[in-house]
């Protein structure tokens, strides 16, 4: 301001009129004025700071608005499908699973191998399927970031534990039918309980990386895992089957009972295995050949879907094959497993004829 004033005084009115001497005053009264300006600390004040121009709008891309539907707020579709099949969940596995979990504290006086991945696996399912309302509640009602994170660990939790703990029972079911001598050396519960410890830390470092969020192709960590599963669970049931299946007694076309009520468990898991991981396994390694968003909104929930009914499936198969489930009376489970009551009829006049 005071340069401007300086100027304005050099016209017709100026005071300074007189030559060359005045001129040179009035150069030296501006220079002198503009250096002191320059040096003064108000001359910062004032004066406007530019922001650069790529950091405001690195800031407006990276910075949106939180979404429950994580960005798939007009393409729901498929996260009400998921949303739907969970429901079941919450029905059916979460009694059963809690079922299951009772029967093994029930006969832990006589546990089998693979009864603590069994209890594991169901206290897991368990879990997930009781976060199934809280996702409902969040997705309408609380909008709440924390919870979606709560949310968003538990689906860690399905994505590892589940394919983790069927593949430790798949392992102890190979080496005790392949290699018994082995099985019996390592029947100890030691190794069982360190096999589950090591499980349930590779799936709280997955939950928890999947709950921050922000990792670069993260979803490609499931991917991997869920391929890695898939096969190793395929190889392990069919070579037990192919072990039952060729262990027949010499000079007999008929497969032993027990031999062959194992051989139909097994078959009866490979087809659940197969039913509850082919999709994500058919669909998720090709994530690249899909737009984010129909992947994100479409492809995902779909898969997942079949995952999850797991939390149903696998206590349902657990209860069926057993001869007596604990705490319900024979009429109830008569009425909703004919099948595993008209087997077992079936088999026990056998086993009577060859003891």
């Amino acid at each position: 301001m005071a340069v401007q004033g300086t100027i304005t005084a050099s016209g017709s009115n100026s005071p300074f009129r007189g030559g060359r001497e005045g001129g040179r005053e009035l150069r030296c009264t501006v220079v002198l004025i503009m250096e002191r300006n320059t040096s003064s600390p108000l001359n910062s004040t004032f004066l406007p700071t530019p922001f650069p121009t790529n950091a405001t709008a690195d800031v407006n891309a990276t910075v949106k608005p939180f979404s429950v539907f994580d960005g798939c707020d007009h393409q729901v579709e498929g996260i009400l499908f998921d949303l739907t099949i969970q429901c079941i969940n919450v029905i059916v596995g979460i009694p059963a699973n809690i079922l299951v979990i009772a029967i093994l504290i029930h006969n832990r006086k006589e546990p089998s191998t693979s009864d603590i991945f069994l209890g594991c696996l169901a206290f897991m399912d368990a879990y997930f399927g009781a976060m199934t309302p809280v996702s409902f509640l969040n997705l309408y009602h609380w909008q709440s970031k924390e919870v979606w994170s709560a949310l968003k660990f538990s689906y860690g939790v399905k994505d590892t534990s589940g394919p983790l703990f069927l593949s430790c029972i798949c392992l102890d079911r190979f080496i005790a039918v392949l290699f018994p001598i082995l099985f019996g050396q390592l029947k100890h519960i030691k190794y069982r309980l360190s096999l589950s410890v090591l499980v349930l830390l590779l799936t709280f470092a997955y939950s928890a990386a999947k709950a921050v969020g922000g990792l670069p192709n993260f979803e490609k960590v499931f991917t991997g895992e869920i391929l890695a599963t898939f096969t190793w669970m395929v190889l392990c049931n069919g070579s037990i089957l192919w072990a039952l299946k060729k262990s027949r007694g010499a000079g007999k076309d008929e497969m032993h009972p027990m031999k062959k009520k194992a051989f139909k468990l097994v078959l009866s898991i490979l087809c659940i295995i197969v039913f509850n991981y082919l999709p994500p396994v058919a669909l998720f390694p090709f994530e690249d050949y899909y737009s984010p968003d129909v992947f994100r909104c479409y492809v995902q929930p779909v898969g997942f879907s079949f995952l999850n009914i797991s939390s149903t499936i696998q206590p349902l198969v657990y209860l069926s094959r057993l001869e007596k489930v604990p705490f319900l009376p024979d009429a109830c489970v008569k009425k909703w497993c004919p099948c595993v009551s008209s087997e077992d009829k079936k088999s026990q006049p056998t086993q009577n004829q060859q003891a």
